[in-house]
């Protein structure tokens, strides 16, 4: 199971960025802004799938309820029930698909900005495997899903606006006050684009990602394209223990050593 769903597993990139930046004619810091609010932050778990949650009722639904009464806990027209975070989701993935795999997948959001796979047509895929897949691929795929997503619903006039009451509302529902998610967007914004802000290194970043990827002691800590301290001792264990200058930067040769061991 853990195979199936390993891919390339590739960071985003600055390709990936600019791309949709230019879909939805803003400035990459306001992607920055709506990746902090609205995503998991990153694309992949440790053992390099995507992350999911998998979603009872929607497989209930699909299903019309077909396995409601002797499978209830993935199941149910009743939403809950996850249990815990990461492999424990693909667990209950693998009981949904040996039942009706279109409809496990469908009932599961997917990566970085956790799309249900019921929304593949609107994430701009022709069939569930085909977003599952790209999902796989690259944080690049998983953005591109997101931001056709964010097109199909219209809400990239309401990024562009800064409308963020109005992209709160349609993006986390009716009780987006609740949560302050208008808020949050406005502030996170504020900072991100402010003269002299910091945005995240993507350098940085994948080496993060493939870092945490090889389980490198001392870990990077969170993927957040930032180089601070525990970054910068995991980098230069690495470089060490694998014979590169010792630098605590994400350069290019520590960038190439890290590529070729994840795709071993």
């Amino acid at each position: 199971m853990a195979a199936e769903f390993i891919g390339r597993s590739q960071a985003l990139s600055a390709a990936g960025l600019a791309a949709a930046s230019e879909a939805l004619q803003v400035p990459a810091a306001r992607i920055w802004t709506v990746l902090a609010v609205e995503t998991k932050g990153c694309g992949f778990l440790p053992d390099r799938r995507p992350p999911i949650l998998f979603e009872r009722h929607y497989f209930s639904k699909l299903t019309k309820g077909q396995f409601d009464a002797i499978h209830p806990d993935i199941s149910n027209p009743q939403p809950g029930g996850y249990g815990a975070a990461g492999a424990h989701q693909y667990a209950r993935l693998a009981r949904a698909i040996q039942l009706n795999r279109q409809a496990a997948l469908q009932s599961a959001s997917w990566g970085l900005p956790q799309i249900m796979g019921a929304n593949f047509a609107q994430a701009g895929h022709g069939a569930v495997d085909a977003m599952v897949a790209s999902m796989m691929d690259s944080e690049d795929g998983q953005l591109a899903a997101f931001v056709e997503f964010l097109r199909t619903n219209g809400l990239h006039t309401k990024l562009r606006a800064q409308d963020w009451a109005g992209f709160a509302r349609a993006y986390n529902g009716p009780d987006y006050a609740v949560n302050q998610y208008d808020v949050k967007l406005s502030r996170t914004d504020q900072k991100f684009t402010s003269i002299g802000a910091l945005l995240p290194d993507l350098n940085v970043r994948a080496a993060q990602l493939y870092m945490t990827f090889a389980g490198v002691i001392p870990g990077p800590g969170p993927v957040d394209g930032m180089l601070g301290p525990q970054t910068k001792a995991a980098l230069r264990g690495y470089q060490l223990g694998r014979g590169l200058p010792v630098t605590g930067l994400a350069d290019e040769a520590t960038l190439e050593s890290l590529v070729a061991r994840i795709e071993g």
